[in-house]
C-alpha cells in the first residue's frame, strides 16, 4: 500500500485474511516472496520484511510466555500469565480480575440462651442456604507502570465488588447483606496507591493496599479461593468470613506509607506508617499520632524444598476521649513449606489491646484496661495433577482484662475454632472448582457454645 499498488480496503482485507489463517506465517512469506519475483520489493526491503515476519512467527510460537497480537513501533497488546497488557510506548498498562460464587449451606445452632457468645462466629439460628462470595469477593484490578528518569513508578487501582447486595451503613460494602429485590451490590475499593523504586533502592509505597501484619495469614489461607466460616449466611454481605477470626486477626486493606527493602539473600523488609484506627467496641477515640507495621519475609530453597518465613509487627496509641489511653500491639510469624506437591503452613500470632477478629473488636474492657489475644492454624494443601485435597484447623482466643471485665461481660468470646476440610479441581488455567467443609465452634468464657456445620461449592476464576 505503501507504494501505490494497493488501496487501503484491498490492504486491509489481505490482512485480515493473512492473520486469520491457519498458517499465517507461511502465507505472509510466500506472499513476500512473490512480491520480490515481481520486483515490486527490491533485496534490502524483502530482507527486512522477510525477517520481521521470522521473529514475529517465532515470539508467536513460544508458548511460555508473553504473546504478541499487534504491534507497531510504539505500541504492544499482549496477555500473559495473569491479566491482559497494553503497552503504548513506555507505559504498560495491565488489567486483571476474579469472579466467584459459591452454594454455601449452614446448619446452625438454634438460638437459645446457652448458645450465646458475644463475638462468637459460629452462627446461630435456623439453617440457611445462600448463594454468594467467598472470602474474596469479585475484583478488577488496573495497574499502570512505567520507568521515568530512571525510578520504575506505577499507579494501582483496584474495585472488589460482590455479587451481593450491600445494606449500606458504617461499614460501607461490609455491612450485612440486604437480600431483597431492587438492592445492589457493594464495591469496596479497597486498593488506591503509587509506588516507586529502582534496583538497589527498593521500593515505596503510598495509599491504600493491604497491612503488612497479618497479611501473611491471611494470603497463605486455603479459604482464601473458598467459604470457610460462612458468617452471617442468611443475608450474605460482600464476603464470607474464611479462617478470620478463627486463627488470625484480619489484616485490613489500609492508608499508608510503605518501604520494602531490595531482596537480599533471600530476604526482604518492610516499614511503614499507617493511618490510626479507632476502637470498633470502646470508647470514642481523638488518635494523634499514626499506627506502625513492619514485615520481615526470607524465600529460599534447602535442595527440593521451598520454604517462606515471616515475622510481622504492629503498633498504634489510641487516645480515647475522656478516658484512659493504651496502645495495641501484636505480632504474627509463620512458616510456608513446599515439598513436592504438598504444602504445609502454620502461623502464630499474639496481641495485647488489639482484639479479636478483626483489627480493635474486643480490645479493651471499654475503660482502656486492654484484653490480651492470640492464635493459630495448621493446614496442608497436596496437588495431584488437577486434583488439590486440603485441610487446616485454627482457633483464636480472648482473654478478659480485669476481674471486673469477667463479671460484667460473662458471655465474651472465649475461643472461636474451626475445622476445614477442602477439594479443589483446577478445570483450566482459568477457572477451579472447590467442595469444601466447615466445622465452627465459639465458646464463651461462662460456657455457653454454638456450633455451626456448613458446605460450600462453587468455583473462581482469575484471569
Amino acid at each position: 500500500m505503501a507504494k501505490g499498488l494497493l488501496l487501503g480496503s484491498v490492504a486491509i482485507a489481505m490482512m485480515v485474511g493473512v492473520t486469520a489463517a491457519p498458517a499465517s506465517a507461511s502465507t505472509t512469506v510466500d506472499l513476500l516472496k512473490r512480491l520480490h519475483e515481481k520486483g515490486i520489493l527490491d533485496d534490502a526491503e524483502y530482507q527486512a520484511l522477510l525477517k520481521q515476519e521470522t521473529d514475529e512467527a517465532a515470539a508467536a510460537a513460544n508458548g511460555g510466555g508473553e504473546q504478541a497480537t499487534w504491534k507497531d513501533d510504539k505500541s504492544l497488546v499482549h496477555v500473559s500469565g495473569s491479566g491482559l497488557g497494553l503497552q503504548v510506548g513506555d507505559i504498560n498498562l495491565k488489567i486483571s480480575g476474579s469472579v466467584n460464587g459459591f452454594y454455601v449451606h449452614d446448619h446452625a445452632d438454634s438460638a437459645i440462651p446457652s448458645h450465646m457468645v458475644v463475638g462468637g462466629v459460629a452462627a446461630v439460628g435456623n439453617s440457611s442456604a445462600a448463594i454468594r462470595n467467598g472470602l474474596l469477593p469479585g475484583f478488577l484490578k488496573f495497574e499502570v507502570t512505567t520507568t521515568q528518569g530512571g525510578w520504575d513508578v506505577g499507579a494501582h487501582f483496584g474495585m472488589y465488588p460482590g455479587i451481593n447486595s450491600a445494606a449500606w451503613g458504617a461499614l460501607g460494602a461490609n455491612n450485612g447483606g440486604q437480600p431483597t429485590a431492587l438492592a445492589t451490590s457493594g464495591i469496596d475499593f479497597r486498593q488506591t496507591y503509587l509506588t516507586f523504586g529502582r534496583k538497589g533502592f527498593g521500593e515505596v509505597k503510598i495509599g491504600r493496599d493491604i497491612g503488612l501484619f497479618a497479611s501473611e495469614q491471611i494470603l497463605n489461607d486455603i479459604t482464601l479461593l473458598s467459604s470457610g466460616t460462612p458468617g452471617g449466611n442468611v443475608a450474605p454481605a460482600n464476603t464470607t468470613l474464611g479462617r478470620i477470626g478463627v486463627g488470625y486477626i484480619y489484616t485490613d486493606f489500609q492508608p499508608q506509607i510503605t518501604y520494602t527493602t531490595p531482596s537480599l539473600a533471600g530476604f526482604t523488609a518492610s516499614i511503614g506508617l499507617f493511618q490510626p484506627l479507632s476502637s470498633l467496641s470502646g470508647g470514642s477515640e481523638a488518635n494523634k499520632s499514626t499506627g506502625y507495621q513492619a514485615k520481615l519475609v526470607y524465600d529460599g530453597k534447602f535442595g527440593g524444598v521451598g520454604a517462606r518465613l515471616w515475622l510481622a509487627g504492629i503498633s498504634q496509641k489510641h487516645n480515647v476521649i475522656g478516658g484512659s489511653s493504651y496502645t495495641g500491639r501484636g505480632f504474627d510469624t509463620g512458616a510456608k513449606v513446599t515439598v513436592g506437591p504438598v504444602t504445609l503452613v502454620g502461623t502464630y500470632y499474639g496481641a495485647t489491646g488489639l482484639g479479636t477478629t478483626v483489627l480493635n473488636l474486643f480490645d479493651t474492657d471499654g475503660l482502656g484496661n486492654k484484653r490480651d489475644s492470640h492464635g493459630f492454624y495448621l493446614q496442608g494443601l497436596g496437588t495431584f495433577g488437577k486434583f488439590s485435597i486440603g485441610g487446616s484447623y485454627g482457633e483464636s482466643d480472648l482473654s478478659f482484662a480485669t476481674a471486673a471485665d469477667a463479671l460484667a461481660n460473662p458471655t465474651l468470646v472465649k475461643r472461636n475454632s474451626s475445622w476445614v476440610g477442602q477439594v479443589r479441581y483446577g478445570l483450566n488455567s482459568w477457572v477451579t472448582l472447590i467442595t469444601e467443609y466447615v466445622a465452627t465452634k465459639s465458646k464463651a468464657h461462662n460456657g455457653n457454645e454454638a456450633k455451626s456445620d456448613a458446605v460450600a461449592a462453587g468455583g473462581i476464576l482469575f484471569f
